[in-house]
């Protein structure tokens, strides 16, 4: 096991490493915005970003997200776009109806992984050249399920308010149509096992701003088992399941947790820093979502500062269990770039 490998499992499994694991995700739209001017900033900061080089970036390759853009999916969700660099919404949604769920046919796994908002597969060719690759750079292996791959899926394909209303009611088409889906999963995921990654990443966006869209016992019932499924079939591999989950979760983290999940991704202000720090600290590996709503975007430098701070004196552990991601979109001034890469590289190691 390499040493990077080993020091990153190691924090994923509480296993006493206090290294904290810090990464920065920069949107399309930045770097379309700042260009030059953002890879210089993080040209600055090799400690944090070691594999970025000057010219890697193409700053305008937006791909399927271009506003005014409209497409089918291979599941024939239709998208619309309507901000360059950023995922659109469905606006037409193929089993709107139940009488369609009889005639439906989800794609098909062995074709290759049907990506959020994207009009094509990509091959499972790619996939392995991919994985491959990266297994010779870093020595971490991770995989990545499509995001919004079951709850998200669920109301793509019946339309949010009807799936809502699904809950309520409990139709028996309901328990057909998540079964689909969860079928759908667990074929990927045997592709995807078959290269024997470290990590499967998944993503899935259940709370809104303040709670959740359903209740913990309409999630129990219908949601608890099929996140267990492929939690389980991921384990079972001897793979860690990732689950990064935007909006207020709190309510279900402990269902999560159960499920089997090896780490949480979830945001930070949304969810709590104290209300995190007292529910899941030391069950589960925490990689929290630094506030990009406002403190990244419209704090200073030195309120980015000690909010990281802040929350590595309460979910940073020499034992391992958390890790910090900033997602840094257009509204990010340049010093507050420069003021998160300073304050990951400053408290990484601060339990090492």
């Amino acid at each position: 096991m390499s040493g990077l490998r080993e020091k990153y499992l190691r924090v994923v499994d509480l296993n006493g490493c206090g290294w904290i694991p810090c990464r920065v995700g920069v949107s399309q739209s930045t770097w379309s915005k700042y260009r030059e001017k953002l890879e210089d900033v993080l040209a600055a900061h090799p400690m944090l970003l070691p594999s970025f080089r000057k010219g890697m970036v193409n700053f305008d390759a937006f791909g399927t997200r271009r506003r005014g853009n409209t497409i089918v999916d291979p599941w024939d969700c239709t998208w619309r776009f309507i901000y360059d660099g950023l995922q659109g919404q469905v606006i037409k949604h193929p089993i709107e109806q139940w009488s369609s769920l009889r005639t439906y046919s989800p794609p098909d796994p062995s074709a290759g992984i049907a990506l959020e908002g994207e009009p094509e597969v990509v091959e499972w060719k790619a996939v392995r050249e991919s994985v491959e690759t990266l297994r010779e750079a870093s020595g971490v292996v991770s995989v990545s399920m499509p995001h919004g791959f079951f709850f998200q899926r669920l109301y793509y394909l019946r339309g949010f308010a009807n799936l809502m209303r699904d809950f309520v009611i409990e139709p028996r088409e309901l328990s057909a149509l998540i079964e689909m889906v969860v079928q759908y999963n667990l074929g990927l995921l045997d592709r995807l096992l078959e290269l024997r990654p470290d990590i499967v990443y998944f993503g899935d966006d259940l709370g809104t701003q303040d709670r959740m869209p359903l209740s913990e016992p309409k999630f129990r019932k219908f949601l608890f088992p099929g996140y267990a499924r492929v939690f389980s079939r991921v384990r079972d591999a001897g793979a860690r399941p990732y689950l990064h989950s935007d909006g207020h979760i709190m309510e279900v983290a402990d269902d999560l947790i159960e499920a089997g999940v090896s780490v949480l991704n979830l945001q930070d202000c949304v969810n709590g820093v104290d209300n995190i720090a007292k529910r899941i600290k030391g069950r589960v590996c925490i990689d929290l979502d630094i506030d990009r709503q406002r403190i990244v975007p419209l704090g200073t430098p030195s309120t980015i500062r000690d909010h990281i701070r802040d929350v590595v004196m309460k979910l940073g552990s020499g034992k391992g269990g958390f890790m910090m991601i900033s997602e840094i979109n257009a509204d990010v001034p340049l010093e507050n770039v420069e003021a998160v890469c300073s304050a990951f590289e400053e408290f990484a190691d601060y339990y090492v």
